[in-house]
């Protein structure tokens, strides 16, 4: 992909953490109106790298582009109306509903000139609807379960009202059912509102079946990114992962499906 048509491209940025580098020298351009979902095995600079793009960390060397513009360059509240960022655990206010939590995706678009108003009450409660959240709008967001939390999240996220939506493992400590039902949200609003999202998921099978484009990582590079029926091989298993899999296809979504044997050296 042609870096400079992305609006998302992170141009061989190097991440540290004082003197440990995590990634370096690393080039991607997130698929414009695309699910994105980065893998690889824990401590590879998944998470880093997802934090750079957000501009959460400040790369040690490299640039991250936001619609062709230095990332740092643009003021906070500008960037805050372009990008939404879930972090991998958001902490909520004690007591606060879900529908005042929504609410807060709005604050980018607030100023002492601008105060509420009905625009930003009707992109509140479209971000309710369509991540399924309006019949708990006005329940504490510490008495709901773990995925309509997680629904609450991706709503305040929606609610800023921006086309690019960054999700750090947003199927963390969710059972299974509640990882789908995070997941299919994720690609109604990929595909229904036509937002570009990147993610980081664990579960490789998820990921194939979610992904429009899969990015493994290791060690802080790139080892390959595609479609998941390019990336997702057996020798990708092997070198990223370190495991022996069988590889078939699912019959309903036509996605790879993982099935591992046991871990090589």
């Amino acid at each position: 992909m042609n870096i400079s048509s992305s609006r998302l491209v992170a141009d061989r940025i190097t991440l540290s953490y004082g003197e440990r580098v995590v990634v370096e020298d690393l080039t991607l351009a997130i698929p414009d109106q695309k699910i994105t979902v980065v893998v690889g095995p824990n401590a590879c600079g998944k998470s880093t790298f997802l934090r750079a793009l957000a501009r959460l960390l400040a790369p040690a060397a490299g640039t991250v582009l936001l619609d062709g513009k230095a990332i740092s360059e643009r003021p906070s509240r500008e960037v805050a109306q372009i990008l939404g960022v879930l972090p991998q655990t958001p902490i909520a206010p004690e007591g606060i509903t879900v529908r005042d939590l929504v609410s807060r995706g709005r604050h980018p678009h607030q100023s002492w000139w601008r105060q509420w108003g009905d625009a930003d009450a009707d992109a509140v409660a479209q971000a309710l609807e369509a991540t399924g959240t309006t019949e708990i709008a006005d329940r504490d967001v510490d008495e709901i379960s773990g995925g309509q939390r997680q629904r609450a999240w991706i709503a305040m996220a929606v609610a800023q009202g921006t086309d690019l939506l960054l999700l750090d493992e947003p199927t963390t400590y969710l059972d299974l059912a509640h990882q789908l039902d995070v997941l299919e949200l994720v690609a109604t609003l990929n595909r229904e509102h036509g937002r570009t999202i990147a993610l980081v998921l664990h579960d490789l099978n998820l990921a194939s079946r979610y992904a429009h484009h899969i990015v493994a990582m290791r060690a802080g590079r790139i080892v390959a990114q595609g479609r998941p029926d390019e990336v997702i091989t057996t020798d990708l298993l092997r070198e990223v992962f370190n495991i022996e899999a069988t590889i078939v296809t699912d019959p309903m979504s036509g996605a790879p499906v993982v099935l591992p044997h046991r871990t090589v050296a």
